[in-house]
């Protein structure tokens, strides 16, 4: 019994170091210039005059700011840290989960007219933006995002530790999600952006488990 018991700690303890993602077998879409991926943080150079956004208010659509991801099925949640030197306005770091270039999130701090904002961009076809002020420039930023069903969840702590939840936005289920990092620069001349403890952990499927609970 002892043994047992050792055993199922050991497999809880690979189970939280396996949630862990590896930074350097991720993707880029749009690459930058200069980013360097050191003891598992990423650290890039913004690319000047980058976004992410469709359609709306604006009348335009872009889809050129630097995006580091890995892909993942069915539910899960994921978290990261971050943090940013901005310098201009509108610019961002985010969370993002992107099916395509009509349907993605992206969440995290943006810096608009001297204020510093939790974000996020909308986009299933047409992009929608929220914002939420801070009361002073945070030295980190933690954003984690929960998908179930047909819906994400958006959170973000100061501390790493207490979440406030700012949003539930649907998002297509039964689709495989890009989900990573990115960052973006709409009207400068770009900046330095810091990524770490990025983790993605399944979810059992929800509705498989209320089947069960219904089946024993």
């Amino acid at each position: 019994m002892k043994r047992m018991h050792l055993v199922l700690i050991f497999i809880g303890i690979m189970a939280i170091k396996g949630n862990a993602q590896k930074l350097n077998s991720m993707n880029w879409l749009n690459e930058p210039a200069e980013w360097e991926i050191k003891d598992n943080k990423l650290t890039m150079q913004v690319t000047p005059q980058s976004d992410y956004w469709n359609k709306s208010h604006y009348g335009f659509t872009v889809y050129d700011g630097p995006f580091l991801y890995t892909e993942r099925s069915g539910e899960f949640e994921t978290v990261v840290k971050m943090s940013g030197v901005y310098k201009t306005r509108f610019d961002q770091v985010c969370l993002m989960l992107r099916i395509d270039e009509n349907n993605y999130i992206k969440t995290g701090v943006e810096y608009v007219d001297g204020i510093y904002n939790i974000s996020t961009v909308h986009t299933i076809d047409k992009s929608s933006w929220s914002v939420m002020g801070l009361k002073e420039k945070p030295k980190n930023v933690w954003m984690k995002a929960v998908r179930r069903l047909d819906a994400v969840e958006i959170f973000y702590s100061i501390d790493g530790v207490n979440y406030t939840m700012t949003n539930t936005v649907y998002f297509p289920e039964h689709k495989t999600v890009q989900v990573g990092m990115m960052a973006a620069s709409p009207d400068g001349k770009g900046f330095t952006a810091t990524f770490e403890d990025f983790k993605i952990t399944h979810l059992p499927d929800q509705r498989r488990l209320e089947w069960l609970k219904n089946n024993q």
